[in-house]
């Protein structure tokens, strides 16, 4: 990935070698707080899947198989070389990005944690499920339009201000930027393509439409971060970059990550639209078989209804 041979400095100054693909795995440095988060979702997952289990309760493997991946995507991305790496070259962090906005946010909610969690909690823990999931402050995030704006409009606001150079030199900062992907991400995601009975559910003519909008906006702010100049005017971070790679390498890192958002956004985007288009269609198809089976029915009663008494 990178223009020279050189080894880079991370961000504690240690001297990195090149970036490769084979660096995902050997320059892995797993931190202890990604790797106990996923520890724990895992361990509640699996744990609940064991007690429908046990009980004699069907759940679909393939909703298991997709939570498994998306935790495996959160752990691709913070507790591999991406992670090591992600304060370094920019191009990197570009990918982390779209790995938990837009990637480990559809499996997640493909797994259906909230229905697994209201069919295995004890009373009161269901019960304070379900009040957390009708809270105002709920219902007004979910609302369709907020979790909207904050998909379409934080990586604006990250990378067109400060505040991306500031979770670059601070530890706590730059793992709350983590979470905040994933949580955005979750928020927007969730209630257009999980299967989960959480608020801000739309109609799918609504939900094609709500992700069809997004697509521009990547595109913009992908173009908008290429647009940096060869004198480093537009450099994002530059105090940052410029003393670790180098001006050109910088400007090329640069480059390369707003490429990858603005492709990878497109190219995401467009596989959604077709997961939510397929889920309509079924849907529809759904709503049709229980659309004959009603009139079945009331075409058995009225036959009942017309037979001549014995």
């Amino acid at each position: 990935m990178l223009n020279n041979p050189l080894a880079v400095l991370g961000g504690g100054g240690a001297r990195l070698p090149e970036f490769g693909w084979a660096s995902i795995v050997t320059q892995a440095r797993p931190e202890l707080a990604p790797l106990l988060a996923i520890v724990v979702m895992a361990g509640f997952y699996v744990l609940g899947v064991r007690q429908l289990t046990v009980r004699g309760d069907h759940w679909p493997v393939g909703r298991t198989v997709n939570f498994a991946l998306g935790l495996a995507v959160i752990a691709i991305a913070t507790l591999s070389g991406l992670g090591t790496y992600d304060d370094v070259l920019f191009g990197t962090h570009m990918v982390q990005h779209m790995l938990l906005a837009m990637v480990a946010p559809v499996f997640l909610a493909l797994g259906a944690p909230v229905t697994l969690a209201l069919r295995t909690l004890p009373h009161r823990g269901r019960g304070w499920l379900l009040g957390l999931l009708h809270a105002r402050i709920v219902r007004v995030l979910t609302f369709p339009l907020i979790p909207w704006l904050l998909f379409v409009g934080s990586p604006f606001a990250l990378y067109l201000s400060g505040w991306y150079p500031a979770t670059l030199d601070n530890r706590v900062l730059h793992e709350l930027l983590h979470v905040h992907f994933l949580v955005v991400g979750s928020l927007f995601f969730w209630p257009l393509v999980g299967v989960d009975p959480v608020p801000g559910r739309v109609s799918h003519p609504f939900r094609m439409l709500m992700l069809f909008a997004t697509l521009p906006f990547h595109a913009f702010l992908g173009i908008a971060v290429m647009s940096v100049k060869d004198d480093g005017e537009g450099l994002i971070a530059a105090s940052h970059y410029v003393p670790l790679l180098g001006l050109p390498e910088a400007v090329f890192q640069q480059q390369l990550g707003g490429g990858l958002l603005w492709a990878s956004g497109d190219l995401v985007g467009l596989l959604f639209l077709g997961v939510v288009l397929t889920q309509w269609m079924r849907a529809s198809d759904r709503e049709a078989a229980r659309e004959d089976r009603r009139l079945d029915r009331l075409d058995a009663a009225a036959e009942r209804a017309s037979a001549p008494a014995p």
